[in-house]
């Protein structure tokens, strides 16, 4: 009782107010620091990849990089019949002398009519760099609509990668706000369905909340170091309030057990410290084992892991320290008023209330399920871990690809307009950029050569034969434009991409001595992404495996467990890839949660799922295995801890999953495809591991390794042989 988690809550509980109020002034000041140093936003240069990344590189170094450009599209309004050209081309020439005033535009292009005469587009070119363009089209949108309503006569709209940009921020905020709305409630009904308290019920949602924005603050700190890709608020608000109610359930949970236990006769302070002696060694190794799962994300060298990788963090150990400093401050302080509401009754000479009373082992439905484990556990292994395979089996048909701007939702005005674009002018639905850097003195061979390549892939009915040529002021670097009237994801883009880079680009500038060559552009990107992820990926799951492995083994000293947690973290996060395979990469479940299937996965949802679901596992898994450690350690059977830990863990573990099932299950709602799977898959693989690994798989593995389970551990081998208890029988626990 004179651990580290122990003397910070005896503090607390000593010290209540100083607790409570240290701990907002703690949040404030985390909030405080982080506005006053701003966000660290990620720049175009933080998220080149791959070939695609190097030749953007390579093409900035010579001031050819892309720049944001937003497209006009005139066309007749809905049910006016034929466009008018002479007033199409009057707004269009309106459009271009208001665009060319703007501080915010480099170039405009002249107007262009399609092939039909049914529209007529002006295409804008920005300063800005490339992924920065949404931060300014504000302005270029205020005079595309002065334009609309001096035409009413056509219809004017504006679309373009800042614009379709600044459309997904706004919908990804409309939908957090919506999402919360959603999982608050539910949580406060679940907890208050937990303690039948509402002050009880309010203290977990209390400390959540105030981690996240703690959080916030530490974050945009935390964003000069690694830039933040708008994407970290998402992730502290989805792990964060997973989290910071569950460490908090377990912690207050324990907290009501002991005091049940005893009758009423401990003190807050002592019903507190032996919550912390436990459950709260469980949340700090469990908070820990977070952190440093998601720490391995760092390792995959992009912007985007690691903004998740921050706040996934952050927000965890900040949740950790409010359930070390503040929970055991605000339990202490509602014990002491419960103890002097007891004391004021006893005053009036009334009856004390009536404690409630500890109910040993498990409940009905908990016994039903542990029941078919304790007589028949290889039987209960062999079927779950089959059933469990047959679910992660469709991961052998697993599509990764980079969630191209073509998937964003049709409820945002800029993609309604996108598609009417690439209708009308499908040359610009994606490209290629070659680029090529060589000596100035072999400008005249470089531009040659591309033009040679230009002429090669003119008849390629893959491309639209449109090209544009560039050179760099001081002819070091070119840069061939090819148009492509495919969307980035179709086969013909990707085939085109590979005979480039493979066939037509040796073939050509190949040839020209000491030229440095990359194929970048929309197609290159889209390609580059997931093969960059596929390739990390057997680095971050080998460190991931690592790390569960010696965070289990120094929270047990058991290499036995150790080996047990990785394979069951494995076997629960590949059959909820697989169930999110089998819902995502077809139609049958479009109806179901509202989506449109790609056909594939986001390049990131795999890492991201193997990541946070080892770390959120760990949870689950220290919570459990505690309770038949502390068993085991006073002498108790190991085939009778692993029932009694078990049971007595269940409601705390199916309280802790139902929360983290909300949570997730709002993001599934999000109309962000990428977030939508990462939402469903977390939701999926929760349940799974809270009701199948658990309660069926767990304990099944543990009844037939037996005391195998603590080796090399001495402590609890020493307390099975020094007592010997007399068993209860498993078929009697209720």
């Amino acid at each position: 009782m004179k651990n580290l988690t122990v003397r910070m809550a005896r503090w607390s509980a000593v010290h209540p107010w100083r607790g409570i109020v240290g701990w907002f002034v703690f949040v404030v000041l985390c909030l405080g620091v982080g506005i006053s140093v701003g966000t660290n936003e990620a720049t175009t240069e933080d998220f080149r990849i791959g070939e695609a990344g190097r030749g953007e590189a390579i093409a900035a170094e010579g001031g050819l990089e892309q720049r944001p450009v937003e497209h006009v599209l005139i066309t007749a309004k809905p049910g006016t019949g034929k466009l008018d050209i002479a007033a199409a081309d009057s707004a269009a020439d309106d459009v271009a002398a208001r665009m060319a005033k703007l501080p915010e535009v480099l170039t405009v292009d002249d107007p262009v009519r399609d092939a039909d005469d049914t529209a007529v587009r002006v295409t804008v070119t920005m300063k800005a760099p490339e992924r920065e363009g949404k931060d300014h089209v504000d302005a270029l949108i205020e005079q595309t609509a002065a334009v609309q309503e001096a035409n009413p006569s056509l219809r004017v709209e504006e679309t373009g990668s800042p614009s379709i940009s600044k459309g997904v921020d706004k919908l990804r905020g409309d939908d957090l706000a919506r999402t919360e709305m959603i999982a608050l409630p539910v949580t406060l009904v679940t907890l208050l369905l937990v303690f039948s308290s509402v002050a009880m019920a309010l203290v977990p949602l209390l400390l959540a909340l105030s981690s996240i924005a703690a959080a916030v603050g530490l974050s945009m700190v935390a964003s000069h170091v690694f830039p933040d890709n708008g994407i970290g608020i998402n992730i502290i608000l989805l792990i964060g309030l997973a989290v910071g109610v569950d460490y908090t359930l377990f912690y207050l949970k324990r907290e009501r057990e002991e005091r049940a236990r005893a009758g009423g006769r401990l003190s807050p302070q002592a019903a507190v410290e032996l919550a912390a002696a436990t459950s709260g060694r469980a949340v700090v190794v469990s908070g820990l084992a977070v952190a440093v799962s998601s720490a391995t994300l760092y390792l995959a060298d992009d912007v985007i892991f690691s903004s998740i990788a921050t706040g996934a963090i952050v927000v965890t150990l900040v949740a950790v320290v409010s359930s070390l400093t503040a929970l055991p401050a605000l339990l202490a302080k509602l014990g002491m008023r419960a103890d002097r509401r007891a004391e004021r009754r006893a005053a009036r000479g009334l009856a004390p209330r009536r404690q409630k009373t500890y109910k040993a082992g498990p409940g009905r439905l908990t016994a039903a399920a542990l029941r078919p484990v304790a007589r028949h556990p290889r039987a209960t292994l062999t079927v779950t871990v089959v059933a469990m395979l047959a679910l992660a089996a469709p991961v052998l048909g697993l599509n990764l690809t980079d969630m191209g701007r073509e998937t964003h939702s049709r409820s945002i005005d800029a993609m309604q307009v996108y598609d009417r674009l690439n209708a009308a002018y499908p040359e610009l639905k994606s490209m290629h950029q070659v680029v090529v850097r060589a000596d100035a003195d072999r400008s005249p061979e470089v531009t040659a050569a591309l033009r040679e390549l230009a002429a090669d892939v003119e008849d390629d009915p893959r491309l639209s034969g449109d090209s544009r040529l560039t050179t760099s002021p001081d002819k070091r670097i070119s840069m061939l434009q090819l148009q492509v009237p495919h969307y980035v994801s179709s086969d013909e883009a990707q085939s085109s991409l590979k005979d480039i880079r493979d066939t037509y680009l040796p073939e050509t500038v190949g040839r020209v001595k000491g030229a440095e060559t990359a194929v970048t552009g929309d197609v290159a990107r889209y390609a580059d992404y997931p093969t960059h992820q596929e390739e990390k990926l057997p680095l971050i799951l080998g460190a991931l495996l690592l790390v569960t492995f010696a965070m289990t083994v120094w929270a047990f000293r058991s290499v036995v467990l150790g080996l047990v947690g990785v394979v069951l973290n494995l076997l629960s996060a590949a059959a909820a890839l697989g169930v999110l395979v089998m819902v995502f990469q077809h139609t049958w479940a479009e109806g179901l949660i509202d989506f449109t299937s790609t056909g594939s996965i986001g390049a990131r949802v795999p890492l991201f799922l193997f990541v946070i679901l080892f770390g959120l596992s760990m949870d689950y898994q220290v919570f459990v295995i505690s309770r038949i450690r502390e068993a085991a350690l006073r002498g108790v059977p190991t085939r009778q801890a692993v029932i009694d830990g078990i049971g007595s863990s269940a409601s705390v573990v199916t309280s802790a999953a139902v929360v983290m099932v909300t949570v997730f299950a709002s993001f599934a709602a999000l109309h962000i495809i990428e977030m939508k799977q990462i939402g469903f898959s977390l939701a999926v693989a929760v349940l799974l591991d809270a009701f199948v690994i658990r309660m069926l798989v767990l304990p099944s593995m543990m009844l037939l390794l037996g005391d195998a389970n603590w080796w090399p551990s001495r402590a609890v081998r020493r307390a099975l042989r020094s007592t010997e208890p007399a068993p209860r029988p498993l078929e009697s626990v209720n």
